[in-house]
């Protein structure tokens, strides 16, 4: 079965998560430098079929788009070049470092793994990717 990916777009790291093969959970996949994240793409899906990417889109607490938006659609029409039969979503990543900086202190995660930037990264693609299930799961009832 088809997986979903979850991406949460930096300038310094593209934090990744991956759907279960049902579409129920997501899990803290890997973090790639953006310059290989489309390689790494293209090799992933070269072994496994992909229904989906959900990408985080910054937005401010006014709901207006943030800085990096504009890096996210850059990377977005990127993503729509290289495979332009997966379908991609766009997901609110308001408070997901916070979120996932918390996820990691509830798992009893140690200070020092904590710090590693990389550590949150896939984690908030995995609340990234997490969101969208639970809302695509609520809207299907």
């Amino acid at each position: 079965m088809e997986r979903m990916i979850g991406i949460d777009f930096g300038t310094k790291r593209v934090g990744l998560a991956i759907s279960d093969p049902l579409g129920v959970f997501a899990s803290a996949w890997d973090t790639v430098a953006p310059t290989k994240i489309i390689t790494y793409l293209q090799t992933y899906i070269l072994g496994q079929p992909v229904s989906r990417f959900v990408v985080g889109f910054p937005k401010n607490l006014d709901n207006t788009p943030s800085d990096n938006a504009r890096n996210v659609l850059l990377f977005i029409k990127q993503l729509q070049k290289e495979f332009p039969n997966i379908p991609i979503s766009l997901e609110d990543e308001r408070y997901t470092s916070k979120m996932a900086f918390r996820t990691m202190i509830d798992g009893g995660v140690k200070k020092m793994e904590r710090r590693n930037k990389a550590t949150i990264d896939k984690i908030s693609a995995a609340l990234i990717l997490q969101g969208y299930l639970d809302a695509q799961k609520n809207h299907c009832r």
